[in-house]
C-alpha cells in the first residue's frame, strides 16, 4: 500500500484524481487486505482446532494403556501446536501494526483526516473486520484446551484434581502457554504494572536486532551505571520538591510576600526548559560528563540556596534554583535506559524510573518535615529554610564521588551511521535495520501491489524518513492532530499537579494553619499514592478498558477535582481540600500514563531518537506547564491570598475542559 499512496501523491500533484476518489479507493485497498488477513486467522484457527480435535482422540485412546513414550509425544504434539499459535498470533500482530503504519502514513503524505474516519467507520460496524485484527477471540478457548490436556499428560503422582478444582495461579504452566499469553498481550496492547509504569518514562521499548542485543549484552550493559542514573532521577526529585513545605516561609524570611514561593519553586522548571535540550544533544556523545556536569551544578545550586539566608539575598537564591534546573539530567537517564540496556529489562528498567522519580517525589516533602531546627555553624544558619539546601548539597557531593569512581562510560558502536549533525545513538542503526526488514516483508506479502515500484529510488526514500528530527521546526512538523492534543493534556495535569502542590503550603496556612511538619506529611502522603494507583489502574483497569476510555474518563474525574477545590461558600474545610487534592493528583497520575503511553503510540518515529525526540517534547510541555503554574501563583499573590485559591484555579478550569474538548475530537484516531 505504500506504493499506493506514492501514486496518489503524484495524481493529486498532477490533477488527475480528486479526493473523495482517492479516499474511496485507498478505502477499498485497505478493506480488501484486512479482510485476507482476517480470513486467513480463521482457517488457520479452524486447522488449529482440527489438529487439537485428533490429538484429543489420541490422547482418549491412551487413558486405558498408557505408554511413557506415546505421553512424551504427545505432549511435543500440543506444544508445537501452541507455537504455531504464536506465530499465528505474531502474524496478526505484524498486519495489525501496518495498518497502523500506512493509515499515518496516508495521513502524512496527503494531509487528510482519514485515520478518524476509517476507525470510526469500521470499529462501529457489527461486520468489523478491522476489530477482528484488534482482538483474539477464540484463543481463550485454544489456551484452555492446551492447558488442560498438558495438565491432564503431567505426571501426578496421588493427584486425582483436573485445571477446574484449583486456582489458576495454582495450576503448574508449560512454558508454550506463557509464550501464548505474551503474544496475545503484545496483540492487544494490554499493560500489566510492569508495563503500565515503563510507559511514564517515554522510553522506547524497540525491538532490537540480534546484533544489537549482543552489543548492549556484552558491551554497554553495566548495572552500577544504571543504579547511578535512577539514584540520580531520585536525588533530583527529591531536590525539586524538598523546598514546597518551606518555600513560603524561606520567602518571608528574605522580606518578600508568601506567594514568591511561586517563583521559587518554578525557577528550577524554568531552567530545565534549557537543561533538557542540551543535556539530550550532549547524551548522544557521552554519559559520564552529562551527568558529572549535572552533579557539580547541582551541589552548587543547592549551597547556593543555603547560604541565601544568612546573606539576606532573595537573588542567590533564585540563582541557586536556577543552577539545580540547569542540572536536570533526567533525558540522560531516559536516553541510558533505551540505549545502553538490554532489551530484556529494559522494560523492569524503565517502571524502575518512574518508581524512583515517584519515590523522590513523596521523599522530598517527608525529608522537610524532619528538618525542624535551628542553630548556627560557625556564620551559618541551619534552620528549617536552609537545611534542605545543605542536605541535597551533601547527597550530591556523595553521589559525585560515587558516579567518578563507578560509572563506566558505554562503548560507542562504530558501526551507528549519523543521520543528522550530532545524533549517533545506536537506535539510529536499529530503526533503519527494523524498516528494512518490513520492506522486506512488503515485497513478499503485498508484491501484487508494489510490483515494478519498490526499486532503489522507493528505499532510498523509506531510508530518508527515518531520519530524526533536527530542530524544533521539523519537530513541530511532525505533531499529527493526535500528537498535539496529548501533549496538551500532559502539559494541562502537570499544570493542575504544580498548582496544587507549590500553592500547599500557602493554601494550608492560610485557611488551616497548618505548619511545615503538617503540609509535609500531607505532601509525602500525596506522593505515596502514585505506585500503588499505578498497580491497580496497571493490573486491572488496563486491562478492561481501553487506554482512550481511561483517558477521557481521567480528564473528567481531574476536572471534578478542580471543581471541588474552589471555594464557593463562607468556609473552607479541611475536608473538601483532602477530597479535591485526592481526587485531582490520582487522576492526573492515572492520566498522565496513558497519555505518555497513547503518545508513544501515536508519534512518528522520526521523534523516538535524536535530540528531539519524544521524551524531549513532552519533558518540554510539563515544564513548561510548571513554570506557568509557578508564575499564575506569583501573580495571584497580588490579589492577596484569600484570592489565591480560586485565582489560580481557574486556569486549570479553562485547561482542562479545553484537553477534554480536544480528546473528544480526536478520540477515534486513538485506537492503538
Amino acid at each position: 500500500l505504500k506504493g499506493r499512496v506514492k501514486e496518489y501523491i503524484e495524481q493529486t500533484k498532477e490533477g488527475n484524481r480528486d479526493r473523495r476518489r482517492v479516499l474511496k479507493d485507498f478505502s477499498k485497498l485497505l478493506d480488501d487486505e484486512i479482510e485476507k488477513v482476517v480470513l486467513f486467522m480463521i482457517e488457520q484457527q479452524g486447522l488449529i482446532a482440527a489438529r487439537l480435535e485428533d490429538l484429543g482422540e489420541k490422547k482418549a485412546r491412551l487413558q486405558d494403556l498408557p505408554l511413557l513414550q506415546e505421553i512424551s509425544e504427545l505432549r511435543e504434539a500440543y506444544r508445537e501446536v501452541g507455537m504455531d499459535l504464536v506465530k499465528l498470533l505474531k502474524f496478526v500482530d505484524i498486519n495489525a501494526n501496518a495498518v497502523r503504519k500506512i493509515l499515518k502514513k496516508f495521513d502524512e503524505r496527503l494531509g487528510y483526516k482519514f485515520t478518524d474516519y476509517y476507525v470510526s467507520s469500521r470499529l462501529n460496524h457489527p461486520y468489523s473486520q478491522l476489530k477482528q485484527v484488534f482482538k483474539h477471540v477464540g484463543i481463550g478457548a485454544v489456551v484452555g484446551a492446551l492447558s488442560r490436556n498438558l495438565g491432564d499428560l503431567e505426571e501426578r503422582e496421588g493427584s486425582y484434581l483436573n485445571i477446574y478444582d484449583q486456582h489458576p495461579l495454582a495450576i503448574p504452566k508449560d512454558p508454550i502457554i506463557d509464550m501464548i499469553k505474551a503474544a496475545a498481550d503484545k496483540l492487544t496492547n494490554s499493560t500489566n504494572f510492569l508495563r503500565f509504569l515503563g510507559q511514564h518514562a517515554l522510553i522506547a521499548q524497540e525491538d532490537t536486532t540480534g546484533s544489537e542485543v549482543e552489543r548492549i549484552e556484552g558491551d554497554n550493559y553495566h548495572f552500577i551505571s544504571l543504579v547511578l542514573n535512577l539514584v540520580n532521577t531520585f536525588l533530583y526529585m527529591v531536590n525539586t520538591y524538598i523546598i514546597v513545605p518551606t518555600a513560603d516561609d524561606y520567602a518571608t524570611s528574605l522580606g518578600a510576600a508568601a506567594t514568591v514561593c511561586g517563583v521559587i519553586i518554578g525557577s528550577m522548571a524554568v531552567a530545565q526548559i534549557f537543561s533538557s535540550v542540551y543535556f539530550s544533544a550532549w547524551s548522544n556523545r557521552s554519559y559520564f560528563r552529562p551527568l558529572l556536569f549535572s552533579s557539580i551544578v547541582l551541589l552548587l545550586g543547592n549551597v547556593m540556596y543555603a547560604l541565601a539566608y544568612d546573606l539576606d539575598s532573595l537573588v542567590i537564591l533564585l540563582v541557586g534554583r536556577l543552577l539545580c534546573g540547569l542540572g536536570s539530567a533526567r533525558a540522560v537517564n531516559r536516553r541510558y535506559i533505551s540505549d545502553c540496556v538490554p532489551p530484556r529489562i529494559r522494560m523492569q528498567a524503565s517502571a524502575a524510573f518512574v518508581s524512583a522519580s515517584a519515590l523522590g517525589m513523596a521523599c522530598g516533602p517527608a525529608v522537610a518535615g524532619l528538618l525542624q531546627t535551628n542553630f548556627k555553624v560557625y556564620v551559618f544558619t541551619v534552620n528549617q529554610d536552609t537545611l534542605p539546601g545543605w542536605v541535597m548539597a551533601f547527597g550530591w557531593l556523595v553521589y559525585l564521588i560515587w558516579l567518578w569512581i563507578s560509572f563506566r562510560e558505554p562503548a560507542l558502536d562504530p558501526d551507528v551511521k549519523y543521520f543528522h549533525e550530532g545524533s549517533s545513538s545506536s537506535s539510529s542503526t536499529r530503526y533503519l535495520e527494523q524498516e528494512e526488514l518490513e520492506q522486506g516483508l512488503a515485497d513478499q506479502l503485498l508484491q501484487a501491489y508494489e510490483d515494478g515500484q519498490t526499486g532503489q529510488g522507493e528505499r532510498l526514500s523509506a531510508t530518508s524518513t527515518l531520519r530524526p528530527a533536527s530542530s524544533v521546526v521539523s519537530a513541530y512538523r511532525l505533531l499529527t492532530p493526535s500528537i498535539k492534543v496529548q501533549l496538551l493534556i500532559y502539559f494541562m495535569l502537570k499544570y493542575a499537579m504544580e498548582i496544587l502542590l507549590s500553592e500547599s503550603s500557602v493554601v494550608t496556612s492560610y485557611y488551616f494553619g497548618w505548619n511545615t511538619s503538617t503540609i509535609a506529611v500531607f505532601l509525602a502522603i500525596l506522593g505515596l499514592t502514585v505506585l500503588p494507583v499505578n498497580a491497580i489502574v496497571g493490573t486491572y483497569i488496563s486491562n478492561m478498558f481501553e487506554d482512550r476510555q481511561i483517558l477521557l474518563a481521567s480528564e473528567v474525574v481531574l476536572l471534578a477535582g478542580v471543581l471541588l477545590s474552589f471555594r464557593v461558600t463562607g468556609t473552607y474545610t479541611v475536608a473538601q481540600y483532602l477530597c479535591s487534592a485526592l481526587l485531582t493528583f490520582v487522576s492526573a497520575e492515572v492520566l498522565e500514563g496513558v497519555n505518555l503511553s497513547l503518545l508513544s503510540q501515536v508519534m512518528s518515529s522520526r521523534l523516538s531518537r535524536g535530540t528531539y525526540n519524544g521524551g524531549l517534547l513532552s519533558t518540554e510541555a510539563g515544564t513548561l506547564a510548571r513554570v506557568a503554574a509557578d508564575g499564575t501563583i506569583t501573580l495571584a499573590g497580588f490579589l492577596g491570598r484569600g484570592a489565591l485559591l480560586n485565582a489560580t484555579l481557574l486556569p486549570s478550569l479553562l485547561i482542562c475542559l479545553a484537553s477534554i474538548a480536544a480528546t473528544m475530537s480526536t478520540y477515534n484516531s486513538l485506537f492503538y
